[in-house]
């Protein structure tokens, strides 16, 4: 048998890369009793006689929405315009990968067709998601990102349409990645990216996937979306239990008055914490 990493997922077929040669395979029968699934990213064992997957190795994490595995960064590719910027599905993509283990990192896209009033917000965002430890980077100065990210596995997430397979048609000129415009109908990228790959770019090994619009966070209790918006732990309340909503004395909610948290994530995170309710 041979170890290797699935590198590309279509259906039911996977294409696995083992000492620089590439093997198409199928999982074994046994896991869809088992109800296991393998995902790109993972590290694998492979019968190549036979084709086919006969064991998934330990992984280090796992994100859902994209679905791969084993991550070291999670590129959030987000367009201020053309799909108009949405912080909510930001943060949501923040927490996401936050509860599953993975760094997070914002790249904005579509700087060139933004007004000057969103170029003004971006900067004032762009400061704050700084100031709370996430990097951020815009897609006009590719070079400190990919210092960056030198020698990391990176998943692309993001809204359809934001960009990402042109960030890496720019970063390697050979990839020829397609693209399409957005619907203006809809205000929504049009799914180009139909399957899930490892491309490697510049000592970069990057995951592009589908876009989505949604997140779902049933998985996660409430305590756990809490404390993912990290800047709330640094303002403590009067009770220890406080959910930063109506409580009296609560030091979330007073830093938002007080103008030290940016009042979209505050905002944010009660629409999170409402979905979730539901």
């Amino acid at each position: 048998m041979l170890e290797g990493i699935i590198v590309k997922n279509i259906s039911n077929s996977y294409t696995v890369l083992c000492n620089q040669t590439k093997y198409v395979c199928t999982p074994r029968g046994l896991f869809r009793k088992q109800k296991i699934t393998p995902f790109v990213g993972d590290r694998v064992r492979i019968d190549e006689k036979n084709s086919s997957i006969v064991e998934i190795l330990p992984r280090k994490n796992e994100l859902l929405r994209p679905s791969v595995v084993n991550v070291d960064v999670a590129l959030i590719v987000t367009s201020l315009v053309e799909p108009n910027l949405s912080t909510l599905l930001l943060d949501k993509e923040i927490i996401s990968i936050l509860l599953s283990n993975v760094t997070p990192v914002i790249c904005f896209t579509k700087l060139d067709l933004a007004s000057k009033q969103i170029l003004k917000e971006y900067q004032i965002l762009k400061k704050y998601y700084e100031s709370i430890g996430i990097p951020v980077f815009d897609n006009e100065h590719l070079k400190p990102l990919i210092s960056y990210l030198k020698h990391s596995f990176v998943v692309l997430t993001g809204q359809s349409g934001a960009g990402k397979s042109t960030l890496l048609n720019r970063m390697d000129e050979n990839l020829n990645i397609e693209t399409k415009a957005i619907s203006e109908a809809l205000n929504r990228g049009k799914h180009t990216t139909r399957h899930t790959e490892i491309y490697e770019i510049q000592e970069i090994y990057f995951c592009d996937t589908p876009g989505f619009s949604s997140l779902s966070f049933d998985k996660y209790s409430l305590e756990e979306i809490k404390t993912s918006f990290v800047e709330f732990n640094e303002y403590p309340c009067k009770f220890r239990d406080c959910s930063h909503q109506k409580e009296i004395g609560c030091g979330v909610k007073q830093a938002v008055e007080d103008g030290n948290i940016l009042p979209s994530r505050y905002e944010n995170y009660q629409k999170i914490v409402l979905e979730r309710k539901k």
